[in-house]
């Protein structure tokens, strides 16, 4: 199975010349790291800078320069800074092409929680908000399971929802699946994995079609 490392890496498969991306906090973050050699993408982050780059090696970072989770960053030649209110017309203008985020939790008929857990202090939703409103393309890089064992792809969410119906495609250390009317479609497994583990794993509904190709990266 994948680590977070590899999900990040599946995942920058899936971006394309010229596209306008979010990357949400956590493992969406490390897509920026896997950026296909050639390939033209503008990385958003809406705490207000376009043109984001990889992390920065230990000893090169730069204070003054955080993504929204308030990671040290780079930046690539030509990004610009702007305030909140022109990043976040950017996101509700749907002028992002793609979006990834972290979730805890996903349903088969593509809700998402990523932002409270009951009886834990938050500051809010934040962005996230605003981003599974307005994205047309949302990719969700997440854990399969808890640390428990139990599923984290469900028929319903449990915990309180960050957006309805939005989450199109979700990659998980275990697999890639697209959400459908039918539920969870199971597109590819990770390396080693085997369709009968990614079953056992899924609480939420899945389709399996045909033989299931092992993702390659």
């Amino acid at each position: 199975m994948l680590d977070k490392n590899g999900i990040a890496q599946r995942i920058a498969q899936e971006l394309k010349d010229g596209y306008y991306v979010n990357l949400g906090i956590g493992i969406p973050t490390l897509v920026a790291n896997y950026i296909p050699q050639g390939m033209d993408v503008e990385f958003q982050s809406e705490n207000g800078m376009l043109g984001m780059g990889p992390f920065p090696f230990e000893g090169e970072e730069d204070a003054d320069l955080i993504n929204a989770g308030k990671q040290t960053i780079t930046a690539l030649p030509g990004a610009v800074y702007f305030d909140s209110s022109t990043s976040f017309a950017m996101i509700r203008g749907q002028h992002v092409d793609l979006t990834v985020l972290g979730a805890m939790e996903v349903s088969d008929s593509g809700d998402i929680a990523n932002w409270k857990i009951p009886g834990r202090m938050v500051k809010g939703m934040g962005g996230a908000m605003d981003l599974v409103a307005s994205a047309k393309n949302i990719i969700v890089a997440m854990m399969h399971t808890n640390k428990a064992g139990e599923s984290k792809l469900l028929r319903q969410c449990t915990l309180p929802l960050t957006g309805v119906k939005c989450v199109t495609r979700v990659v998980t250390n275990l697999a890639v699946m697209d959400i459908t009317d039918q539920g969870f479609k199971l597109l590819e497994t990770a390396p080693g994995v085997s369709v009968e583990q990614v079953k056992n794993a899924t609480e939420g509904r899945l389709i399996i079609e045909g033989d299931i190709p092992e993702m390659k990266l």
